[in-house]
């Protein structure tokens, strides 16, 4: 069975305009890149897990903050690498600038024999739809579509 992650989509209207909040990965490899890295809060769960708990967990390990009220249901969506991705809408205002995530080890340099531990996620922000069809992962694009016409 192929790997299964799930997710929140959170946005807002601000000045009249519908944005959406996306999260960038950490780590050594993402470092350079921007257009087509970012992501929805996301994270991997096991079949014995409810995927909305899920994603609500993993928004809170990757950013530090909680998100409460009526959530949407979204269409699961298929990643390049073959993720099937789980994903929930709910409006809400968050401080992109006071996230707070959990940390991953790796051997970094690569065959050093060294571990490191970096951020989950490095940083995140609010965009306009326009702007986070460029920056978001290509394989999330639809949600963003999906967003709109419910919104």
């Amino acid at each position: 069975m192929s790997k299964q992650s799930a997710g929140i989509l959170l946005y807002r209207m601000y000045d009249d305009q519908l944005q959406v909040f996306l999260v960038h990965p950490g780590g050594p490899y993402f470092v350079k890149k921007d257009n087509g890295a970012w992501s929805i809060p996301k994270g991997e769960f096991d079949s014995e897990e409810d995927p909305e708990a899920a994603a609500k967990r993993e928004f809170e390990e990757e950013t530090g903050q909680r998100v409460n009220g009526n959530f949407t249901e979204l269409q699961p969506v298929k990643q390049k690498s073959g993720k099937t991705v789980h994903a929930w809408a709910i409006e809400g205002d968050i401080d992109h600038t006071q996230i707070v995530s959990n940390l991953f080890e790796m051997e970094w340099p690569p065959r050093s024999g060294k571990k490191q531990s970096f951020p989950e996620i490095d940083r995140a922000g609010w965009f306009d739809i326009e702007t986070a069809k460029v920056k978001i992962i290509p394989g999330q694009s639809s949600l963003l579509d999906e967003l709109q016409t419910i919104v």
